[in-house]
């Protein structure tokens, strides 16, 4: 571009006329504006993209390269810290059925971006899809574009041998954070070396928090006293935490755990309760659309509109008397930790969402 662009005013002026043509030619022949901008991090792109939505966060997914596993994700989320502020950063494709395809899928719910495969045709592993996309094609796609936590911003999640990264992004009802074990890689860099490097794996311990989530007060609302469940993905574990205290996470390299942090409310100055979600899905908290509650004499029936089908899970301190799902009344079970759950079956051809209610006699 230094070369072409001299005696047409330089490389900026020339860069600028190449992507508004780019995108101009884009409009007329895509009407969704379906452009990702990919090797698109010179400053010269970044700021002359005035209508391009989508771009690259990082290098891209390379599956027979195993120390570019931990690194992609470290790369796509660090980097997703500025250009999450100007476009939707795009975490790349990855491969369903790979070593590494748990550790890539977690990482792509929690992008806020959109989620593809690079898969050979007849070689997927559906239950790693699963956690992923719903049976419509959709995704729980979350509202930011996900970021390192802010004490994670000045650690070195490749090479100190001691820092998990931890991820986290918010739904409308709750939040996220993916805690991901990347070191082991050897370097931030891919060095050509005629004796590859070996990956190593190490176990770190680390702490989470409610707090290390950002926006947990605006999706809490004003009367929230600080309290929430929080839902650990892999090891279906239920605790309830203070905003400021923490939870313990021990992983080795190449594995994470997903926790949807709900801020709990309080109904009726007894019933404590905050849904989770899709229990089934990366990022449960994806599905939640809308909850309110409604108060009788006789009840207090708390309503949510949920994306399905699959398996729906909620804290709540009391055991409910009944709940409905589109108005028929399911099976649900409440354990001692409080974790109430119940199936979404897959009934409605026209919307995926489900009308529930969870009524407590009074």
């Amino acid at each position: 571009m230094e070369t072409l662009g001299h005696g047409f005013g330089g490389r900026v002026a020339l860069t600028q006329k190449y992507q508004r043509a780019l995108e101009e030619s884009v409009a007329q022949n895509f009407e969704e504006n379906s452009l990702i901008c990919s090797m698109s991090h010179n400053s010269d792109n970044i700021y002359s993209a005035m209508k391009s939505a989508v771009a690259r966060a990082s290098e891209d997914f390379m599956p027979r390269e195993p120390t570019l596993q931990t690194l992609h994700i470290a790369n796509v989320a660090f980097n997703s810290f500025l250009l999450g502020e100007i476009f939707i950063p795009d975490w790349d494709m990855f491969h369903s059925k790979h070593e590494s395809a748990e550790f890539h899928g977690a990482a792509r719910a929690l992008s806020g971006g959109g989620v593809y495969v690079s898969d050979k045709p007849g070689v997927h592993n559906f239950s790693v899809l699963k956690k992923l996309v719903l049976p419509d094609g959709s995704i729980l796609r979350a509202r930011y574009a996900g970021r390192p936590t802010c004490d994670c911003l000045f650690d070195d999640p490749i090479m100190d041998g001691k820092s998990l990264l931890k991820i986290w992004n918010a739904n409308n009802l709750s939040a996220v954070i993916g805690v991901f074990n990347c070191q082991g890689a050897g370097n931030w860099t891919w060095p050509v070396k005629e004796i590859p490097h070996v990956p190593t794996t190490v176990n770190i311990t680390g702490h989470l928090s409610p707090s290390d989530v950002e926006s947990l007060e605006e999706i809490a609302g004003d009367d929230w006293n600080g309290e929430t469940a929080v839902y650990a993905f892999n090891s279906c574990c239920l605790s309830r935490l203070q905003k400021n205290h923490s939870l313990e996470v021990s992983l080795c390299t190449m594995t994470c755990e997903i926790y949807t942090i709900s801020p709990i409310k309080i109904f009726r100055g007894a019933i404590h309760f905050a849904p989770l979600g899709l229990l089934n899905m990366f990022n449960s908290g994806g599905a939640l659309e809308s909850i309110t509650c409604a108060v009788d004499s006789s009840a207090t029936t708390v309503q949510i509109k949920c994306r399905g089908p699959g398996r729906f899970g909620a804290y709540s301190s009391a055991r409910p008397a009944l709940c409905r799902v589109d108005a028929h009344e399911v099976e649900f079970s409440h354990s001692d930790d409080g974790l109430l759950a119940f199936d979404l079956a897959d009934r409605s051809p026209h919307s995926n969402f489900r009308n529930i209610e969870i009524v407590y006699k009074t």
